[in-house]
């Protein structure tokens, strides 16, 4: 229970909820409702005169994930939400099929819940799920900000196994609510409701390879329908996915590697961190010193390298032009625990301790990427994330008080 004291003159109580101002000094007394809301009492001389519903003052930072399917989105939200401590697992007693993930800290919003066409929808207007037509964008932008601004949502499910859209399931506010998919920074609605975005850019080459291991091992389809359905999608991505990076906060660029001439294994893979200057709460990562270019190769006594080696650059660029700081990796690591090596040459980590990079790469050494730069970027990402949001939280507290003060 919290108590405050509202005069005539004040413009709100700094809640989601606005207050009548039209009554003289009067005690308001905040209960935490069970559905997560707020009930407000105030009094005059001891007599409950008003009551008012409204949702919780709400610290949910959001966050966009965009990549195309099959891009390594889950494996992204493994290492984002293991850095806040916590596994993400299905909400507990719901749909089995359901695509939500719940940690302590965060929730994690599967996109492809927003479709308005399920499959068989799509097959009869002749759509890709990345078509706009396809999604309901405004059911989107509508529970997405109630989420952020503190109110619990009924949002639907797309089960992928069936195809179609199973009964919606109750979403609470989390601290951190993370939006993966197609579509999160699309709509500039939604886009606006972002306090940090990411975009996976994958090479059609890696995203061949990656999408053939995942569909075909994990839900069963053929090489020949992946093959007609990477073809059937890519007018599509190129004209509704693709552009989307232009307003990612950090791009993670995968490509084939320049260490091995003419190379057509992608086993060795180069991996870009593309970072934007100038982000509120985001200092981008240096390699020995900021804003100068260093190629670097480390291989010797404090770093295990077989053939064909690792390569890392850091230098300034320009991206859509937007001023960005690039970090890149070329080449995997023989030994995991030799990361140490390199971590001690990178700054502006937002780690909490010397060596948490590491620590967090050895914790889930048998996910996808672990040994390149997919694993090392995506963890970099989610400490940074982990920052953000910290720093966010905090400066809502100081306002908070300042506001009490006033």
């Amino acid at each position: 229970m919290a108590i405050c004291t509202i005069l005539q003159t004040a413009p709100s109580l700094h809640s989601p909820c606005s207050i009548p101002t039209s009554f003289p000094q009067t005690q308001v007394i905040f209960y935490t409702c069970s559905n997560g809301g707020m009930r407000v009492n105030s009094r005059r001389g001891g007599r409950s005169n008003l009551v008012v519903s409204c949702s919780a003052d709400s610290n949910t930072v959001v966050i966009g994930l965009a990549a195309d399917s099959g891009c390594g989105k889950s494996t992204f939200m493994r290492r984002l939400t293991s850095v806040f401590g916590g596994a993400a697992e299905p909400p507990k007693g719901g749909n089995p099929d359901s695509n939500t993930l719940i940690s302590d800290t965060t929730t994690v919003i599967c996109l492809d819940d927003y479709h308005s066409l399920d499959r068989y929808g799509r097959k009869e207007k002749g759509v890709t799920a990345l078509d706009p037509r396809a999604n309901n964008f405004d059911l989107m932008y509508e529970q997405v900000k109630a989420i952020k601004e503190g109110q619990a949502v009924e949002k639907p499910i797309y089960n992928h196994v069936t195809g179609i859209l199973d009964p919606p399931e109750l979403i609470t506010p989390p601290k951190i609510l993370v939006i993966e998919g197609l579509h999160p920074m699309f709509d500039p609605r939604v886009r606006e409701l972002l306090d940090f975005s990411i975009y996976l850019d994958i090479s059609n080459e890696v995203k061949f390879a990656w999408k053939i291991q995942r569909d075909m091992a994990e839900r069963g389809h053929s090489l020949e329908s992946i093959k007609a359905s990477i073809e059937a999608r890519k007018p599509d991505f190129d004209a509704y996915i693709d552009p989307q990076k232009k307003y990612a906060d950090a791009v993670i660029e995968v490509l084939p590697t320049q260490l091995i001439p003419d190379d057509n294994e992608g086993k060795v893979l180069r991996v870009r961190l593309i970072m934007k200057e100038g982000v509120k709460y985001f200092t981008p990562v240096y390699l020995f010193d900021e804003g100068s270019t260093i190629s670097w190769i480390p291989c010797g006594r404090k770093l295990s390298c077989s053939y064909p080696g690792i390569k890392f650059f850091y230098g300034p660029d320009t991206y859509f032009s937007n001023e960005v700081s690039v970090l890149e990796m070329d080449g995997q690591f023989d030994k995991l625990d030799e990361l140490i090596y390199v971590e001690s040459h990178l700054s502006n980590l937002s780690a909490k301790y010397y060596g948490e990079v590491t620590q967090q790469m050895l914790k889930h050494a048998d996910f996808p990427g672990s040994n390149n730069g997919t694993g090392l970027f995506q963890t970099i990402v989610g400490l940074k994330i982990r920052d953000l949001y910290e720093q966010i939280v905090a400066e809502k507290a100081a306002t908070t008080v300042e506001a009490a003060k006033a």
